[in-house]
């Protein structure tokens, strides 16, 4: 049987980009991104000068249509997710509103070789042209990608150079006992014109209210409570207050006028990551740096005092697996009466019997885990314990004038 003759014909592409064709002979969406990597004054001109340069370049091509002119100012390349500009303009690429980007250079668009491969293929993708025009590169034809990846991975070097340069620079700082601190997060300081921490007086004596109450008896948390109560606002203006905060404050030794140097440092300098300072590179200490708001006797009174509550911890036989004891301010009595046969603490319960109310104080073992761990300790009635103590406080100071000047 004869085979029938096939018949083959062509349908032509729709072409959207010639690579045979040059970029100024094809009308086309262009726009243009601009980035300075620092807010410093000096640099604002340079700013300034690439989109100047780049709307007038664009306005002079006749065969060139405008599609806008994206601009990072002061913004870091080793990372696209903090540029919005940046990512706005990928977004209008890829969503068909751009078909060319022209930039200054690879290091304007992009420190991190991934962050800048990852773009360009999937502007590539869609035939959107990245031109470098120091380099010289159109990441649309057969060489581009090559020297996108060899001047991307030059570039995250120099970035990488830049990093260690600046944190060789403070840490020759931190030796010559210099201070870096972000006051737009510190209560109580700000800078003075030679950039030494001075005392702003109204924040001050928040920071003294705050180590008075913790001296006082109260938690963390309701330090917060009552500050936000007050109406007082914290450093960066917020009404509400964590107990975390107060607990860094308390800890901070800038307070009593002194400061401990890197307490974190940088792990990468792509990311930015910092991390707690555990011993891995070296810290400074500076004694008497500034003047002071709380004094160090009363400062390590306080450190005292945290460590005396952190060991106020139940042992693990009176608490739930994975459960933590915390320190409670409700009661003055909580974590300083001491079993005297199982040595846990006493816990505050009350008793209801026959529609009355009476509140005891119970071994904590016991009331967890029942008498056959403590069968013999005592129960204690709130009100009996409080005679007791108050006479006890009565006879010490009754003839003894020097407690009383030590206690006032």
């Amino acid at each position: 049987m004869a085979e029938t003759a096939k018949k083959i014909s062509m349908i032509p592409a729709k072409v959207q980009y010639d690579r045979n064709v040059k970029l100024s002979e094809k009308k086309m969406k262009v726009a243009a991104y601009c980035r300075v990597s620092t807010e410093l004054e000096e640099q604002d001109s340079s700013y300034e000068a690439q989109v100047e340069y780049y709307t007038s370049k664009i306005s002079e091509n006749e065969n060139w249509k405008n599609a806008g002119i994206y601009a990072d100012d002061g913004k870091s390349g080793t990372n696209t997710k903090k540029r919005a500009d940046f990512n706005a303009m990928i977004q209008d690429a890829l969503a068909g509103k751009i078909d060319m980007i022209l930039t200054k250079s690879v290091s304007r668009f992009a420190r991190n070789t991934v962050d800048s491969l990852v773009t360009i293929r999937k502007l590539k993708e869609k035939n959107v042209a990245v031109v470098f025009e120091k380099e010289g590169i159109n990441t649309l034809e057969g060489t581009g990608e090559i020297l996108i990846t060899i001047l991307s991975s030059l570039a995250q070097e120099e970035s990488r150079n830049i990093s260690e340069n600046i944190r060789w620079g403070v840490v020759r700082k931190f030796e010559k006992g210099k201070v870096i601190v972000n006051c737009t997060k510190f209560m109580g300081y700000t800078k003075n014109e030679d950039g030494d921490l001075v005392i702003v007086p109204e924040e001050a004596e928040i920071v003294k209210r705050i180590f008075r109450l913790y001296l006082e008896g109260y938690s963390t948390g309701k330090i917060a409570k009552h500050l936000e109560e007050q109406g007082i606002k914290t450093a960066t203006g917020q009404d509400k207050w964590h107990s975390t905060v107060i607990d860094k404050m308390l800890r901070n030794e800038k307070y009593m006028g002194d400061a401990l140097l890197q307490k974190t440092y940088t792990v990468d300098f792509m990311t930015k990551k910092k991390v707690k300072n555990t011993g891995l590179v070296p810290q400074y200490y500076v004694e008497d740096d500034h003047e002071a708001i709380i004094p160090k006797e009363l400062f390590y009174r306080v450190q005292e005092e945290m460590m005396r509550r952190a060991s106020l911890c139940k042992a693990a036989v009176t608490r739930k697996k994975n459960q933590r004891s915390r320190y409670s301010s409700t009661y003055a009595l909580t974590g300083m009466l001491i079993c005297g046969k199982c040595g846990q603490e006493y816990r505050r319960v009350t008793w209801a019997r026959n529609g009355k109310k009476k509140v005891v104080w119970r071994c904590s073992n016991r009331l967890t885990n029942g008498v056959k761990k403590c069968g013999e300790s005592e129960i204690l009635e709130e009100n009996a314990l409080n005679r007791a103590v108050m006479e006890a406080i009565h006879r010490i100071t009754s003839d003894d004038m020097e407690f009383m000047e030590n206690f006032r």
